[in-house]
């Protein structure tokens, strides 16, 4: 399993950045900070400004080595932010054109052509995560994997 992870960086409990993680070599970076520029001057998506420097490095890097070395590519997010990176969304199209079993998750209303041919694909299966069924949601994962192995 390989690819690439992201969480919230929080100071005094008050949400002030995202981190994202390459899962297999644990190799971590800033995706995104409110309070940092990068280096690249990146975007912004709200009061964050995107680091596409590690972005590109850690998160697009972890996807297109997980695409070579692995049979289960994770992918947490795909998002306003990673969308930004041209370089991320081309791993994200790689991954999707291997035979490898994805788990990702995906803005759900965000509009763009990466996530709209997601949400079209009758390759992938979509689950909506809510309340009353993300305590299940993992098991429902690994059976589906479990289930297309060969």
């Amino acid at each position: 399993m390989g690819g690439m992870i992201s969480c919230e960086i929080r100071n005094a409990g008050r949400r002030v950045g995202f981190q994202l993680e390459d899962i297999t070599s644990h190799r971590v970076g800033i995706l995104a900070h409110s309070q940092e520029k990068f280096r690249d001057s990146g975007p912004t998506v709200g009061n964050y400004h995107v680091n596409l420097l590690d972005i590109e490095t850690i998160g697009a890097a972890a996807i297109v080595k997980a695409v070579n070395t692995t049979e289960v590519i994770i992918i947490d997010e795909i998002g306003p932010m990673e969308l930004k990176s041209k370089d991320f969304v081309a791993g994200v199209e790689l991954a999707l054109n291997s035979e490898k079993s994805i788990i990702g998750t995906i803005h759900w209303l965000r509009s763009h052509p990466l996530i709209n041919s997601i949400k079209s694909n009758p390759g992938c299966r979509l689950i909506e995560v809510s309340l009353h069924n993300r305590g299940n949601i993992p098991l429902e994962i690994v059976e589906e994997i479990i289930g297309q192995a060969p």
